[in-house]
Parts: structure tokens; sequence; C-alpha cells
């Protein structure tokens, strides 16, 4: 997929679990990379694949971006400007909970998935304490500045401090993003967090309203100057 992932699981069996999890990224990637020339969308955005031979997962993904971009009055949308299908700010979200789903199934309640910044958790680590998820200083990678417990919620991070600009406004200019560098969203699952932290950057400053005015979404903004702007309920889930 293109970065790192994190699984730690608990139990037995964690081992060949860890590598059913990782087979189905990888299975995901050959169908959803923009990298791969022999993944489905790059054949889809070639013209080679008719839409009625699309495979069911790209059917589901391609409906959760019309969903998003709806419900964000169009700040979330994956057609890019040459007219190519680009899935990324949602497949990530997507992938994790459906990964989170598989570990649930093998009767596991405590794990922790990461991909790129991403984040499933549920139950306890192996210390018996709630899984805590610590927010980068975007303008120094070592320091943490805030720690959530998400507690069964979903957390993704948009931001431009590690891969520069990829976000960009899909109204207006289309430019790209100037005014923040960092929009951490806590969501009911990760896919949430991950769709509407992307759309939400693209709204620039006014991101943290969006999140402030949408119900279940908690989100802690970082803007070019260093300054923070959480959302009224985000303190409450820094508490041990």
């Amino acid at each position: 997929m293109g970065m790192p992932i994190t699984v730690d699981i608990g139990g037995a069996s964690s081992g060949e679990l860890i590598d059913t999890v990782f087979g189905y990224f990888e299975y995901i990637d050959r169908r959803f990379s923009t990298y791969r020339a022999d993944s489905e969308i790059a054949a889809i955005n070639r013209g080679d694949v008719p839409v009625a031979d699309w495979s069911g997962e790209m059917m589901e993904v391609l409906a959760l971006a019309r969903q998003t971009r709806d419900e964000t009055d169009g700040y979330f949308d994956i057609r890019k400007p040459d007219g190519s299908l680009d899935p990324s700010g949602i497949v990530k979200g997507w992938a994790i909970r459906n990964a989170a789903g598989i570990v649930q199934r093998a009767g596991i309640s405590d794990f922790f998935i990461e991909a790129g910044g991403d984040i499933q958790s549920c139950g306890k680590n192996a210390r018996g304490q709630d899984w805590s998820v610590g927010i980068r200083n975007p303008f120094n990678a070592d320091e943490i500045v805030k720690v959530v417990y998400p507690r069964r919620r979903g957390v993704a991070t948009s931001g431009t401090y590690v891969r520069g600009q990829h976000i960009y406004n899909p109204r207006g200019s289309g430019g790209p993003i100037q005014d923040i560098v960092s929009l951490t969203v806590i969501g009911a699952d990760v896919l949430d967090a991950d769709r509407f932290a992307t759309a939400a950057f693209a709204m620039g400053r006014d991101g943290i309203l969006f999140i402030e005015q949408t119900a279940g979404l908690e989100g802690y903004l970082i803007d070019v100057n260093g300054r923070a702007t959480p959302t009224t309920g985000f303190g409450a889930l820094c508490q041990p």
C-alpha cells in the first residue's frame, strides 16, 4: 500500500492471523494501487475494463466515495482533473476497517491496526491498558503534542508534513491547501475518520468547523503557524 503497516494482536494463533491480515492488505494493494500498472483501478483508468466487469470491492468503494462527496458538499472527490479516479483517500480506512473485521471474526478482542497513520484499535494492549494514539507535531517529528484514547473509535490524520502537498481543494481554484498542516479526526470507526479527515483537510481552516458540526466526529487541527484548534469534545478523548 506504499506505507508502513503495524498489526498488534494477542493470542496463541496471532502469527497466522497477522499473516492473513497482511495478505488482505496485499490483495487490496493489487486491486486499488494507483502506482501499479496491473491494478484494477489502473486498468479502469486506462479504459481497459467495462463497468460491468468492475469488482464488487471497487463498486463498494466508489459508492462510499460518492456518499462522502455528497456528505461533504463536494469537498471529497476521487475524480482527478484529468478525469481519472484515485480512491486513495478512502481505500486506506476502508481496508483497515475490513482488516479489523477479520481479526474480530477470529475471536480476538484486543488489537491495534495502523496503516500510514490511520488506526483502528479495540480492547486493551499487552499491559492491560487502553490503547493510546499520539498526534505528532508536524514541525518536529520527534514530538507528540497530544495523546488520545480512542476506545474502539477510529483515528485518521491528514496532513502535508510527511508526503508534501497531496490534498487539493476540489472546489474554487482547486489549488493546494496552504493554511493548515495537520488535521486529526476521531470517528466511529477508521473508515469514517479517514474519509472525513481527507474532506475536512481539503476545506482548509474551515475543516475543523465541519468536524465540529458533524455528529460522531471530533478533531484536532494544527495550522501553518503552529496554532492548534480542537473540537469541543476532543479533550474528553485525551483522558486515560
